[in-house]
């Protein structure tokens, strides 16, 4: 027996050595999931929380490890509510992570009876890229939001339903400063603009550079909570950037552009 063993902590099989690895790793994935974000400091607190209970419980103290145990037992009901969101978005992203490679997307398509038109990935690809190359050059805010296995019904049904072929003089026209769908998004599914003037979800990350107006906020929030890629025209700078996991990527030309908007589209 160690000189420490009794603590409790040092007496350690294989299977608790693996339990400590697998606890740390939810803590780091947790932690790089909602850094940024508001429920970073509820985060830490329920962490140090738990840490205390730990160590009173070694420590064999039990008035604190009956009221430590009852925090945390509250605690559970508690932490639903307040992280409703952060849980939401972290089950979309177990489920999407397969769904965003191409494997993953034609074995849907599959199973569930789709079929993907033959040609259509290209001049999807050409009419969005040149649609926000003329918008860049006017200086034209737009927002384009590209569906793919996530459903987005919620946010179609807070604009106006379109239902038109992919073409750049209708995307233009309905970004057009004048126009009454000018405000809100474009979402596109298959190879249809669904609806104009949807409202999205803004981001609740905080380091944010400031260049970053709202119609990036609303791509970053609408990638982060679904599979969704996300294409934004700044009215101030006109530049492009292309949003995909809540991860923004600046666009230096409209080749560039089309890479990843085929890459989106499903062009091979």
């Amino acid at each position: 027996m160690t000189p420490l063993a009794f603590l409790g902590f040092l007496e350690l099989s294989v299977a608790d050595i693996l339990d400590i690895i697998l606890l740390g790793l939810i803590i780091f994935f947790m932690f790089k999931w909602i850094k940024g974000t508001s429920a970073m400091s509820i985060f830490v607190a329920i962490v140090s929380l738990f840490l205390i209970r730990v160590v009173v419980g070694a420590f064999n103290m039990r008035l604190m490890t009956a009221i430590m145990d009852m925090l945390l037992d509250v605690g559970v009901l508690a932490l639903i509510v307040i992280f409703q969101p952060e849980i939401r978005k972290f089950l979309m992203r177990l489920g999407n992570r397969y769904m965003n490679s191409k494997g993953g997307r034609k074995f849907l398509n599959r199973i569930l009876g789709r079929k993907t038109a033959i040609g259509a990935g290209a001049t999807i690809t050409n009419e969005i890229a040149e649609a926000c190359a003329r918008m860049s050059e006017d200086k034209t805010g737009a927002l384009i939001v590209i569906a793919h296995s996530s459903p987005l019904d919620e946010i179609i049904s807070t604009g106006d339903r379109i239902d038109a072929a992919i073409h750049r003089r209708l995307l233009m026209n309905l970004f057009f400063k004048n126009s009454p769908l000018h405000d809100g998004a474009v979402i596109i599914s298959g190879n249809r603009i669904v609806a104009a003037r949807c409202t999205l979800p803004i981001t609740e990350k905080t380091n944010i550079p400031a260049r970053y107006g709202m119609r990036h906020k609303a791509a970053i929030g609408i990638t982060e909570e679904t599979d969704a890629e996300a294409v934004v025209v700044s009215e101030e700078t006109g530049r492009i950037a292309y949003v995909k996991g809540g991860t923004v990527t600046p666009i230096n030309n409209i080749n560039e552009l089309k890479l990843l908007l085929g890459a989106a589209t499903g062009e091979e």
